[in-house]
């Protein structure tokens, strides 16, 4: 560890922007991660079956925003390299290219929800009671995910144009809002009738939309770079060919992840109301604990991005050796607070005898996964996306994730009918078993990339 720290942090100007940029992007990660735990902490207090069926019912939105990150996420690697080459014309015609995608994918799936959530929860779980409980959820929460999927469109926008602080400051107060209005109607606060699962479900609905609102009012603020509406539906053939030369690489990884995550959840959630409430206990953990991963990987995209696009492919990779490092400091340090969290966490849930045995085997697993994911994170949709490498995160999936990881698990919970835990280890394969095969790509240095065109506005902004 001293070796690998050595000399890590003696660039003032790297530590300042990595500190800048990440710092917001992971207390926004950590406020959003909130919101989950505050469902599973509220509703767990409620009801086991409440707080399972939840779990599963966000599995739909956790599709819809893999499919809507993929579109952002093109956004931000050419936005960023854009911006370190002073673009104005080149960003604002790639994020009305973003809000007419987002809204088609958006749209579609919160009307699936409001007209078809049986089918929607079908995937996810044979329980016929987390499934009635489910489809009241996704009925309220689907409005949302038009929402959410238009706010990433301006938040990405301002991430790129340093206005990072911004997003983490409009995130983190509708997640405050969010978690109080979860009080207030799952409990029928304040002479309010207790609502429960619909309670929640309205809570995410009106934070989301105040989520909105506040990122379109920012974004006609002065300083802030808002659509040119009369170009929404201009059509650069040359952008659209470099928008789609990322895009469709990184869908096919964004899907397969997805899927493949949503999978787990859904085999897992097969194997009977215990497992499903471990599972979603865990998956909340997870989630909180990759916020500081997240905002390192969101700050690596950027930070390497903006170099490239500059034109200096040297600062740029050496800027990528240093975040590849911290990865690992990174990982090894969420494995010891998972560790030093297995216990109270276990204790504190109201879970059946079986449940919570389930969730400590579940937690010492992920604790060492955890390792993997901090550093596949980071590296894979960070430095490798900032130079527009995104072919390496699908081909990495479809043999890591889809080739072991989901054959493994479907063949231990149908086949060989092993215990929750074990199944969730089989999920847990894929992100420690690709890093070998990580590093190899990583030191091949073919991210080190700029993605930009000579455009005639390339002036200052």
């Amino acid at each position: 560890m001293a070796g690998m720290t050595k000399g890590l942090f003696a660039d003032s100007e790297f530590n300042s922007k990595l500190c800048r940029t990440m710092t917001p992007i992971a207390l926004q990660n950590l406020m959003l991660a909130s919101v989950a735990a505050a469902d599973a902490v509220m509703l767990g207090r409620m009801e086991q079956n409440a707080m399972a069926a939840v779990s599963l019912a966000t599995q739909v939105q956790f599709v819809q925003n893999i499919i809507v990150s993929s579109v952002t996420s093109t956004a931000g690697i050419l936005g960023a390299q854009y911006w370190g080459r002073k673009s104005g014309r080149a960003i604002n015609d790639i994020f009305c290219m973003a809000l007419r995608l987002v809204t088609l994918i958006s749209l579609a799936f919160s009307l699936a929800c409001l007209f078809c959530p049986g089918i929607l929860m079908a995937f996810f779980t044979n329980d016929a009671v987390l499934a009635e409980i489910g489809c009241r959820y996704l009925k309220i929460a689907g409005i949302s995910y038009l929402f959410t999927g238009l706010s990433q469109c301006y938040q990405t926008t301002m991430k790129v144009t340093d206005h990072v602080s911004r997003v983490a400051w409009i995130s983190s107060s509708t997640v405050v809002i969010n978690i109080l209005l979860n009080a207030v109607f799952i409990f029928g606060l304040f002479g309010l009738p207790a609502m429960g699962v619909r309670g929640a479900a309205l809570a995410t609905l009106l934070a989301r939309l105040i989520e909105f609102v506040w990122s379109l009012v920012s974004s006609c603020q002065r300083g802030f770079l808002r659509p040119d509406y009369r170009r929404l539906f201009f059509h650069d053939v040359d952008l659209s060919r470099d928008f789609a030369k990322i895009a469709f690489p990184m869908l096919g990884a964004f899907l397969l992840w997805g899927i493949g995550f949503t999978s787990y959840t859904a085999i897992l959630g097969h194997l009977g109301q215990d497992a499903a409430a471990a599972n979603s206990v865990a998956a909340v953990i997870r989630d909180l604990t990759c916020c500081v991963a997240n905002g390192v990987s969101a700050a690596a995209g950027i930070m390497v991005g903006n170099e490239l696009g500059a034109g200096n492919l040297e600062k740029g990779k050496l800027w990528g050796i240093k975040l590849m490092k911290i990865s690992y400091i990174i990982g090894l340090s969420v494995t010891v607070l998972i560790l030093l969290l297995t216990w109270p966490v276990a204790s504190f849930m109201s879970l059946t005898d079986a449940a919570r045995t389930d969730l400590v085997a579940m937690m010492v697993i992920l604790a060492f996964y955890m390792i993997g994911r901090c550093v596949n994170t980071i590296i894979i949709n960070g430095i490798f996306d900032g130079g527009g490498d995104t072919l390496f995160d699908m081909y990495s999936l479809a043999v890591c994730m889809w080739g072991i990881a989901i054959p493994t698990a479907l063949l231990g919970a149908f086949v060989f009918h092993w215990n929750a835990p074990a199944v969730f280890a089989c999920t847990c394969l894929d992100e420690v078993g690709k890093i070998p095969w990580v590093m190899a790509h990583f030191y091949r240095f073919k991210w080190v990339k700029d993605l930009t065109r000579d455009r005639e506005e390339n002036k200052g902004l």
